[in-house]
């Protein structure tokens, strides 16, 4: 090897270090304001977790209000940066509304979880995803909800104890617990 192609390698070396030596800096600098967001992000959840805990110590206390889905509440709090304007805004009590009416004066429309859980309770064997989801487009047309969103929903109702999960080979299928029921698993 000759002089010149060992300096010639020599600098392609030290080019390719000094060049992820740079990428590792931004990737450090990176990260140290994501873990930066986090935190301002873990001090608002706990502080929105206090304030949950205090109202929890009124005996007398009302229910929460219910907030609709389509409140425009609901969006800001989720598009607002993190920090302090995020704290403001998540922990601004937000107006109480007419019970069944959302935010533009319409009739509040029924939890999707509690339509499956009522599709679901008018059979006694298995039902799949597919043929909830079908029959909900079919008796609530204004409802339109992707396959994805169904069975999510299914699989929270699950979580929460209110319906069963049945596998056969690959496919998942749900009943409906009834009140009073035993849970068998």
């Amino acid at each position: 090897m000759t002089s010149q192609s060992a300096a010639s390698l020599r600098s392609r070396y030290v080019a390719q270090a000094a060049s992820d030596l740079e990428e590792n800096r931004q990737k450090q600098q990176e990260l140290a304001e994501r873990i930066s967001v986090l935190k301002q992000e873990e001090a608002l959840l706990a502080e929105i977790l206090n304030v949950a805990e205090r109202y929890e110590g009124f005996t007398d206390a009302p229910r929460l209000p219910e907030q609709s889905q389509n409140d425009p509440t609901v969006t800001k709090a989720k598009r607002a940066p993190a920090g302090n304007a995020a704290r403001r805004a998540a922990t601004k009590p937000t107006p109480a509304k007419a019970p069944q009416t959302g935010s533009k004066g319409k009739p509040q429309q029924p939890l999707l979880g509690d339509l499956l859980a009522e599709l679901l309770g008018q059979y006694e064997e298995p039902r799949l995803a597919k043929e909830l989801r079908d029959e909900l487009l079919e008796k609530h047309p204004d409802r339109t909800p992707t396959p994805q969103v169904v069975r999510n929903t299914l699989e929270s109702l699950v979580a929460k104890g209110r319906i069963q999960r049945h596998k056969q080979q690959r496919s998942v299928m749900y009943t409906l617990i009834k009140p009073g029921e035993a849970d068998t698993d």
